[in-house]
Order: C-alpha cells, then sequence, then structure tokens
C-alpha cells in the first residue's frame, strides 16, 4: 500500500494560521481493495475520531479548549490522514470565531470537503458532565466477555504471522464446519489487537469487539489467534477493522454482525471504527480506560 503525504514526512512545520488544504484524504479503496470482497457490505458504519487537544480564540483573543468527536461515515468515498487532520486543528489554534457554533460548522464543512460525505462535528466543553453516559465520553467498559486468556490452557506458541489469517478462526477443528448448532449470539471483546501505521510503520494499539449471531460455534482461542494474527500487518485502522468484518462475515456467514474498535491515542486523536451488517446494530460512540 503505497501513501504519500505529510504523515510520512520526517520534519512538519505547523500552521499557525488557517489552513484547510492541510487535509489530506486517502481513497477507501486502497484498503478496500486489499481485503477483495464486496465494498458495499463495508459501507455500513461510521468511523468516531476523538480528538483532545481542541483549541481557538474567541473575539477577545482568549484561546479556547474542548473535546471534538468527529464522525465520518464508511460511505465516504475517502477517509483523512490523521497527521494532516492535526495539522489543521492545530491551523485553528490562532483563528477568531464568535461563537463555538462557528467553530463547529467550519469543521464540518472542511471535513466533509475531504471525505466527500457528510461529516457529523460535536464540541464538549471541559465544564460539561463528562461522566455524563449521553454525551459518549464516559469511560466505558466493552460489553461481553474478554477472550484475552483463551489460550491459557494451551501450550502452542503463537506465531507471528505477517498478514492476517483466517483460517485460525476454525481453531483446532480439522473441519470448519463440523460446529454448527441452532442460531445463538457471541459477545466478546479483546484488548489485544495491534497493527501498524502503514506509512510510518509505528505500532497501532486498539481493543476490538464483536456482537456475532450465527449457527456456528465461535471457537475463543481460533479467534484469539485470529487477532494476534494481525499484530505486523500494515493496516489503517479503518481497514483493519473491515478486514475483520469480511473475515467474520464469510467464515461465520452470520445473520448479525457488530465489529468496532477502540484505538489508542496519537497526537492527541483517537480512531474508533465500527461496521455493522445492519444499521439498526449501530452502537452509542464511547472511549475505554487506554484513551
Amino acid at each position: 500500500m503505497s501513501i504519500h503525504g505529510i504523515l510520512g514526512e520526517q520534519t512538519t512545520d505547523y500552521p499557525t494560521e488557517y489552513s484547510p488544504e492541510t487535509l489530506y484524504p486517502i481513497a477507501r479503496s486502497m484498503g478496500r481493495d486489499v481485503i477483495g470482497w464486496q465494498d458495499d457490505k463495508l459501507m455500513v458504519g461510521i468511523d468516531w475520531w476523538q480528538a483532545f487537544e481542541m483549541s481557538w480564540l474567541n473575539p477577545q483573543g482568549l484561546s479556547q479548549v474542548a473535546i471534538a468527536r468527529f464522525g465520518i461515515p464508511a460511505s465516504s468515498p475517502f477517509i483523512v490522514e490523521s497527521k494532516s487532520l492535526k495539522l489543521y486543528l492545530n491551523s485553528i489554534n490562532f483563528t477568531e470565531f464568535a461563537s463555538w457554533n462557528d467553530v463547529q460548522a467550519l469543521i464540518a464543512k472542511d471535513l466533509s470537503a475531504c471525505v466527500q460525505a457528510d461529516v457529523q462535528v460535536e464540541l464538549f466543553s471541559l465544564n460539561d458532565d463528562l461522566h455524563n453516559k449521553t454525551t459518549g465520553l464516559l469511560i466505558a467498559q466493552p460489553e461481553g466477555v474478554c477472550i484475552d486468556n483463551a489460550l491459557g490452557n494451551s501450550t502452542d506458541k503463537v506465531a507471528l504471522t505477517m498478514h492476517p489469517d483466517a483460517s485460525l478462526l476454525s481453531g483446532d477443528k480439522t473441519d470448519a464446519h463440523s460446529e454448527i448448532h441452532s442460531v445463538q449470539p457471541y459477545t466478546f471483546y479483546s484488548n489485544l489487537l495491534r497493527s501498524n501505521c502503514p506509512v510510518t510503520n509505528q505500532p497501532d494499539w486498539g481493543t476490538l469487539a464483536v456482537s456475532i449471531t450465527s449457527n456456528k460455534t465461535v471457537d475463543e482461542a481460533g479467534m484469539l489467534r485470529y487477532i494476534l494474527s494481525f499484530r505486523q500487518h500494515n493496516g489503517f485502522h479503518e481497514q483493519c477493522v473491515e478486514q475483520i468484518f469480511a473475515d467474520l462475515s464469510q467464515y461465520y456467514e452470520p445473520s448479525e454482525l457488530m465489529v468496532r474498535a477502540w484505538y489508542t491515542r496519537r497526537g492527541g486523536i483517537d480512531i474508533n471504527p465500527c461496521r455493522v451488517s445492519d444499521i439498526r446494530l449501530m452502537p452509542q460512540p464511547s472511549r475505554l480506560i487506554r484513551q
């Protein structure tokens, strides 16, 4: 995956004037072509970006601070390069705005133009009740069972693979279709999701959560091995979640599926993609203890 732009530059000039041209779009097709699955099934969902270094000037010239959340629809043809977003947000640090609504409207306009889709923008004051569940800024806990200890009884060493390996989903079963039961839901998560930025090769850590309804039994040990197979994979956050969504869809043939990830913050911004088989399954945005 060859990507150019400011993310890969070793030295960066931080703009001190409003610079919407700093935003750098990346085509989603680059990641989806690697997956090689039906694009339309990867377009139901949203990428929540949470920015914790928001600042601008009020008419008196006083710095204002806030927490921001941006919702980029999975149907957008582009995502925004993360470092370019950081530089863009820095570019408004010394720009005066008459009101918070003006800041929100400008960011929504610029991000929407970059990704060519309507982007939702919310700003939260540090004086807001951040423990209020309705804001989504409450530190939450993933739902379901944590599978991080699913290999505790195994003596087999977990291999370091270069690419995600969907064959691991079958666990130790020789026949992947042998464990078929009545349709039932599974909800689980793992804090061990790791991948690499395809531009800088820096590690990205996150928590993965899955809700799936299928007549195939979820093998927790196999699922954990599969998640660990991403450890040396070069892919953006969105592409990793879409790869997992595609692999689980093809292997389990679920009637319902939700895959989401909360990635740890870098440069004051964390990225949290979510994909669902039906828009009715969309969860609320939230953040976890590592964010």
